[in-house]
């Protein structure tokens, strides 16, 4: 018999607690439910169930390698807010921004939507292609592009393996999606990785400069 105890002061003020009954080493209860927070798009989310694996399991780890400037990122084909398959290699031949931000509807992240959607004729002037990625499926991404007009593709990371793939590093001690924006030129290589949680709106500031000095 395995007995696991959890520290009351355990997020007191974002997740419901409950007391766990018959503890036992193969099924834990402990919530029942998830809990949202819109602070800067943080999202808390579980399982239902804990497991405690035996002495004989092993844990594979999978490190992924950070996307640095002068480098072609790993590709992808995501679904976009209209449920369409998107890749990468669709906007070769012109510089693309691709911005990896927490949740939609948050109000940092509909801040940061809203900075690129007022600012995207300079963008398409620049010959520009803007891409915003998130762990929401494509039913959210449509709602979010419809409550405030997104003139721009949105794509569903189902599971963030893209933003683990890319090595987009998270915030507050990995609880929330970190918001970076990449500046892809003609050629797909990186010329600007530029990483501001808390001040979205300097994204759409940073790589304007970038593409037009490119």
């Amino acid at each position: 018999m395995v007995s696991i105890s959890l520290p009351n002061h355990s997020l007191p003020s974002l997740l419901p607690t409950h007391k766990p009954k018959n503890l036992s080493s193969q099924n834990l209860p402990i919530l029942s439910k998830s809990s949202r927070s819109q602070f800067y798009g943080l999202k808390f989310s579980h399982s239902s169930s804990l497991s405690i694996p035996s002495s004989s399991s092993s844990v594979k780890t999978t490190i992924f390698a950070k996307v640095n400037k002068g480098q072609v990122p790993p590709s992808f084909t995501l679904k976009d807010q209209d449920g369409k398959m998107v890749s990468l290699s669709k906007f070769k031949g012109k510089p693309v921004v691709v911005y990896f931000y927490p949740a939609d509807e948050s109000p940092s992240c509909t801040k940061q939507a809203c900075a690129f959607r007022d600012s995207y004729e300079k963008f398409k002037k620049a010959g520009a292609e803007v891409v915003g990625i998130s762990g929401d499926d494509p039913s959210s991404h449509k709602a979010f592009a419809k409550n405030n007009r997104l003139p721009f593709t949105l794509l569903s990371d189902k599971g963030n393996k893209v933003r683990k793939e890319w090595g987009v590093p998270a915030d507050l001690f990995g609880a929330l999606p970190g918001r970076q924006t990449y500046v892809l030129d003609k050629k797909g290589m990186v010329q600007l990785i530029y990483n501001n949680q808390f001040q979205p709106e300097k994204h759409i500031d940073e790589t304007l400069k970038l593409l037009q000095s490119l």
